[in-house]
């Protein structure tokens, strides 16, 4: 057996005591670090190359740490303070994931990200691995299996859901019955049905 299939035995099974016992020292030193820390080698190798990362010029690797759960605002200081001052309860229609790749992007803005990956969590965080490649590299320019995302329609993909997790979080990993109202996408939707009740009022800005 190669080393590859070990490396997928091994987070494969996250319930062994090896691995608890490696991400328990993992998460101690990840938790001191800034939330977007660029890496130089995968902590998942057979999962990011599966993914694409090559190790070559112009691929980056960052680790991004999420805050688990849903938004939370800003209690109200002044004025006029609602019953139940909302504060809490206000879900994100983007998985965690996502919001991840976004984070990654913004902190790398002449790169686009390929994909990623989990690599661990908490009860409070969770780590994503994010694989950008930089579009602009003349190395990844002359690769034909990567230069497609060169392109400009390809430009601020993450931004436009159009990632692996972008898509499964914008309901497009379903096709046919059951999959009628998310394509092209939610709000093209209710925007072709309120024509269709409301031809001459509708207003979508």
């Amino acid at each position: 057996m190669g080393a590859y299939k070990y490396i997928q035995a091994f987070w494969a099974d996250k319930s062994s005591e090896e691995f608890t016992k490696i991400m328990r020292d993992r998460l101690i030193q990840w938790r001191k670090e800034a939330a977007v820390v660029r890496i130089e080698r995968p902590t998942n190798i057979t999962r990011a190359r599966r993914l694409g990362w090559k190790p070559k010029q112009g691929f980056i690797l960052v680790r991004v740490r999420v805050r688990k759960g849903g938004q939370r605002k800003q209690r109200p200081r002044a004025g006029r303070k609602s019953k139940r001052l909302g504060i809490k309860g206000h879900t994100v229609g983007k998985s965690l994931q996502w919001i991840a790749e976004e984070r990654a992007a913004r902190k790398y803005p002449n790169c686009e990200v390929l994909n990623s990956y989990w690599v661990g969590e908490d009860g409070q965080y969770v780590w994503y691995e994010v694989i950008l490649v930089e579009s602009s590299n003349p190395v990844i320019l002359a690769d034909k299996n990567i230069n497609w995302i060169a392109s400009n329609k390809h430009r601020g993909r993450v931004f436009r859901g159009l990632t692996s997790a972008g898509k499964k979080a914008r309901g497009l990993r379903n096709k046919g019955f059951g999959a009628e109202k998310v394509r092209p996408s939610r709000r093209a939707r209710l925007k072709r049905q309120a024509r269709k009740k409301h031809p001459t009022k509708v207003k979508f800005t």
